[in-house]
């Protein structure tokens, strides 16, 4: 197939409440969406990872503008009526890193292919199950009562799993308090890389809670430093921003930095790097789960698919569109009676974008040159 249009529009959406982590504070959703047109008429979209600044990953949304209308697209276009979404991680290899941006073209890539070929992206996917339970992110809150009076909300409204932010200064205390409050739910914590290998001890202060796992507990680049912490404390550790492909998951899972994987597909370029990483782990027996970025029902929809494959054991990010948004610009993705939420089964990622819901969000739409 051929892209016969594309354009960007960049999205702001209030969320429902302060989302607060060791990068900073959160009030509204910031994104780039990608709308992908091909000359069959078949229409793809795509939802940014990235962030207004650059705090999660060296990515940043304005970076994502330039580099993808002046290096990536280029590269994918030049492929005339041989686009396919198989092909876009070998046309844009020459361009170092830019995972968030990749990402958006071969997503949008493979919910347009999709469409014209009437397959969801679950079985494209190789999915096993209608359902997945979802797990809800806590932020880091002004005082404990707010914690404690936020996780019992999320309890109430069904979820399976809750995971705690957490910072220096603000960790074994909450951990403590939910743990004592709430009893034997799934609990984890998540660092966001705001710790040294010198708070091994302080963090080993966290095994008498029985938490699934920590989060990016050290620096992205510190494999070494997680494989010595992991030998340190009982918590099992987690990597997120260190996993940017397969052969780092593989190079963690060697060095034993890791005994779990959060997979974004935003992180490593897109669904089918993802995928990889999920066979990598799943041929080392390392269960994996789907962290999220705050993402509109856009970008939820294929994660939902994605974690509905057979590796993904874990509860992930995979909330209720209602956990940040008051309107989605989808259909709402909702949680039903068990805590889970149903994966979506219509062709490419499975739901309609709302265009005029959409267009109310929307600062501006910036057409790309195919």
């Amino acid at each position: 197939m051929r892209i016969a249009h594309a354009e960007l529009r960049w999205v702001r959406m209030p969320l429902v409440a302060p989302f607060r982590t060791s990068f900073g504070t959160s009030y509204d959703r910031d994104t780039i969406v990608l709308r992908m047109v091909t000359d069959e008429g078949a229409e793809g979209w795509a939802e940014c990872g990235a962030e207004i600044d650059p705090l999660y990953s060296e990515e940043w949304l304005d970076g994502v503008d330039l580099v993808l209308r002046d290096h990536l697209l280029p590269r994918l276009v030049a492929l005339g009526d041989e686009v396919t979404a198989a092909r876009v991680k070998p046309a844009l290899e020459p361009v170092k890193r830019h995972f968030m941006a990749k990402h958006l073209l071969e997503t949008a890539v493979l919910d347009a292919e999709l469409k014209s070929a009437r397959m969801p992206f679950a079985t494209y996917l190789g999915s096993v199950r209608e359902r997945v339970p979802a797990g809800v992110s806590v932020g880091i809150m002004d005082a404990h009562a707010d914690l404690l009076a936020a996780v019992a909300g999320y309890l109430d409204a069904g979820y399976v799993r809750i995971k705690l932010k957490i910072e220096p200064g603000w960790d074994i205390e909450p951990v403590r308090l939910v743990r004592k409050e709430f009893g034997d739910i799934q609990l984890q914590v998540d660092a966001n890389t705001a710790y040294t290998l010198m708070d091994a001890q302080h963090l080993a202060r966290l095994d008498e809670f029985g938490l699934l796992l920590i989060e990016q507990p050290l620096r992205e680049d510190d494999l070494r430093g997680h494989a010595e912490l992991a030998r340190l404390i009982r918590t099992p550790v987690c990597l997120d921003e260190s996993i940017t492909s397969a052969r780092d998951a593989a190079t963690a899972i060697a060095m034993r930095a890791c005994s779990v994987i959060n997979v974004k597909p935003s992180r490593v370029g897109g669904y089918l790097e993802a995928r990889r990483i999920h066979d990598v782990a799943a041929a080392n027996g390392i269960p994996v789960w789907c962290g999220g970025m705050l993402e509109t029902g856009i970008g939820r929809a294929p994660n939902l698919a994605l974690a509905a494959l057979p590796g993904f054991v874990l509860p992930g990010d995979t909330s209720a569109s209602a956990r940040y948004y008051t309107q989605d610009i989808t259909a709402p993705f909702e949680l039903d009676a068990d805590g889970c939420i149903a994966v979506p089964g219509g062709p490419g990622i499975g739901v309609d974008v709302l265009n005029e819901v959409l267009a109310g969000f929307t600062d501006r739409v910036v057409p790309l040159s195919v």
